[in-house]
């Protein structure tokens, strides 16, 4: 851990995330029409859970603690917001496994097309090779083609090796999200 303990409070196993709330309507985003328990999280909200939760290990147990006022925290709007959160967090769980599964297969597409643009450079430069020209020119074009088909596989080996991971971390950080317990809380 990168030194969570000195950052967030911790309550037995569970390392807290705390948000001081003046009413519940200030963790959903006022602009979207859907019923209460179906509402976007705030980005400011959804950017502060995301980045504290990031903060530790992925196996380490995290707690949501919702401060709210003394006068509405044990209101029936209040004690649905943890189903309305980890609502949320599960909704951006499966968009992203899909944006993973886009990515992925997307990832094929290109290594095909790759392939097989490698496959016509290195075609032209057995052919040019073939021929028995000599010279620069001839040289250049070889190595041309090589160098063409190498740059199209770029692509492809990009999504392989770096692009799909923080997909991948970022899905499971909304799992871990969507399973966190979370308490609201009135100020002691």
């Amino acid at each position: 851990m990168k030194g969570q303990e000195f950052i967030y409070r911790r309550e037995g196993e569970c390392y807290l995330i705390d948000i001081n709330l003046g009413s519940v309507q200030q963790l959903f985003n006022s602009l979207d029409p859907a019923p209460f328990r179906e509402k976007d999280l705030e980005q400011a909200a959804e950017d502060y859970i995301v980045s504290a939760a990031a903060d530790f290990a992925r196996h380490t147990p995290l707690k949501l603690v919702i401060h709210l006022p003394r006068e509405i925290h044990a209101g029936e709007q209040a004690q649905s917001v943890p189903q309305a959160v980890h609502k949320y967090f599960n909704y951006r769980m499966l968009v992203m496994a899909h944006q993973l599964r886009q990515t992925l297969l997307q990832g094929r597409r290109a290594l095909v097309i790759g392939l097989g643009f490698l496959f016509f450079c290195i075609l032209q430069q057995q052919m040019i090779a073939a021929l028995g020209k000599e010279g620069l020119f001839w040289s250049i074009l070889q190595e041309g083609f090589l160098i063409s088909g190498w740059v199209a596989m770029w692509y492809p080996i990009n999504l392989y090796l770096y692009e799909w991971w923080p997909i991948r971390h970022r899905q499971r950080l909304y799992a871990k999200l969507a399973r966190m317990p979370i308490e609201i809380r009135a100020p002691d």
